[in-house]
């Protein structure tokens, strides 16, 4: 069978499209699990083994079941046992899982950041009478973020390329617009081909965006 692309090209707006959902739900979901993990992050490193606990068995659960089961759990799962969740869109329950999983995998690099932290600067904090929540926010969180940068970078695309499981909830993004596509021509190589080079080119993408901000970072420390 000879290969014809051009067929695609009557599909690319429709391409756009799923393009521009697939980040949105990349963006949205990577937001909110900075924001989820922050706490998370917090908890581990209380000095209550209670809450420890709590933030061990949190990574532990996300960490030790596939995210397609975590997507099927809460689109399927969660509105049977909070008939108030049947209100949200696909994808927001789509983003909702990425972001709780992401939570967990970015808790830990944060922990790690901020133990990497010198403890002379928290004990010279407390010893000028500094808030706990302003050395947390102003001092520690600031030089823990940049510790672990190139793992956010890492989870960005993880999670780029984790899309494609919203697929399986209905929400057309690049891999069930290449579905459509297939059905629609009965052609397979072109259209997985085409979507394959638009993941391709937008982990390149953030991959050197995530490396100049790296050296953007090295250079101000420097200073």
């Amino acid at each position: 069978m000879e290969l014809d692309f051009s067929i695609i090209i009557k599909y690319l707006p429709y391409l756009y499209r799923a393009t521009i959902v697939t980040a949105q739900v990349t963006a949205v979901s990577l937001i909110l699990g900075i924001l989820f993990s922050i706490p998370l992050s917090l908890i581990k490193l209380s000095k209550y083994k209670i809450l420890q606990a709590i933030g061990s068995f949190y990574t532990s659960i996300f960490r030790g079941i596939p995210l397609l089961v975590q997507v099927f759990m809460v689109y399927f799962g969660l509105p049977q046992v909070f008939p108030s969740l049947k209100t949200l869109t696909n994808f927001q329950l789509g983003c909702f899982t990425f972001a709780l999983n992401s939570a967990a995998y970015i808790s830990e690099s944060l922990r790690g950041g901020i133990q990497a932290v010198d403890i002379g600067q928290r004990e010279a904090a407390m010893a000028l009478g500094v808030p706990y929540s302003s050395t947390i926010k102003d001092i520690i969180f600031p030089q823990a973020i940049k510790s672990v940068m190139p793992s956010l970078v890492n989870e960005f695309i993880g999670l780029l390329k984790n899309t494609t499981l919203i697929s399986t909830i209905g929400v057309v993004e690049l891999l069930r617009a290449g579905q459509m596509i297939v059905s629609d021509t009965y052609r397979a190589f072109e259209p997985y081909a085409i979507i394959s080079c638009y993941y391709y080119i937008m982990v390149m993408t953030f991959s050197l965006f995530g490396k100049w901000i790296e050296r953007r970072i090295n250079i101000s420390d420097k200073r």
